[in-house]
């Protein structure tokens, strides 16, 4: 059994409970996926599962990535997803999105979108300082960023103006609230990171307990 699969976000929409509240959920299209490779304990020092999602031209692929994958379909994402035992699963298996069901809590990982170049009050949060007592530039300034004489020099970590986003985010314990298995579409309760069209990976839930 796979521990995960991989899928490209839609969207987001919305869906109602029992009580006709509605509420945002994001709609995965998760695989189908092709098991493209199997790691094993004796052959690589771990056992892993390597899925395929996203088939494209065979003119896609490097020379290396096409024999790699061989008489495989050509894909455009491959990821390896860890296993505590051997897999039980053969290269040339589909890992679909029923897997799955409703109620599921899954982890989410993507590329957050990306945002630019931003100063502290957007990307930190920072109040800024005050009107009065003379500036009137400096109201999204960060301020003081370190001492003068000692130590001589700004610490490293200290929050300041950067590129924000674009960074692999993962977002825990999201609700599956439907599962198609005919279209292998999923949907979400809540956010997930990236664009339309990002891919993203889904694995049952890390954290132990229940969710409310």
């Amino acid at each position: 059994m796979a521990t995960g699969i991989l899928g490209r976000k839609l969207g987001m929409t919305q869906s109602f409970d029992d009580a006709g509240h509605a509420f945002g959920v994001t709609l995965i299209e998760a695989g189908p996926c092709t098991v493209t490779d199997v790691r094993t304990v004796e052959r690589d020092g771990y056992a892993a599962l390597q899925l395929g999602f996203d088939e494209t031209r065979d003119s896609r692929l490097s020379r290396a990535e096409r024999g790699h994958l061989q008489d495989a379909p050509a894909y455009r994402v491959l990821r390896e997803f860890r296993l505590e035992r051997a897999p039980d699963l053969e290269v040339g298996a589909e890992v679909r999105a029923d897997m799955f069901a409703p109620g599921d809590l899954v982890d989410v990982t993507g590329i957050s979108k990306g945002k630019g170049f931003a100063g502290v009050v957007r990307r930190h949060n920072f109040r800024g300082g005050p009107r009065t007592h003379g500036q009137s530039d400096r109201e999204r300034a960060p301020g003081s960023v370190g001492a003068g004489t000692t130590p001589s020099r700004v610490f490293k970590g200290v929050r300041m103006a950067g590129r924000m986003g674009g960074k692999r985010v993962t977002a825990k314990r999201l609700r599956v609230e439907h599962v198609d298995a005919e279209k292998n579409y999923i949907a979400l309760r809540g956010a997930v990171p990236g664009p339309r069209n990002g891919i993203l990976v889904v694995r049952p839930t890390s954290r132990h307990g229940s969710r409310d």
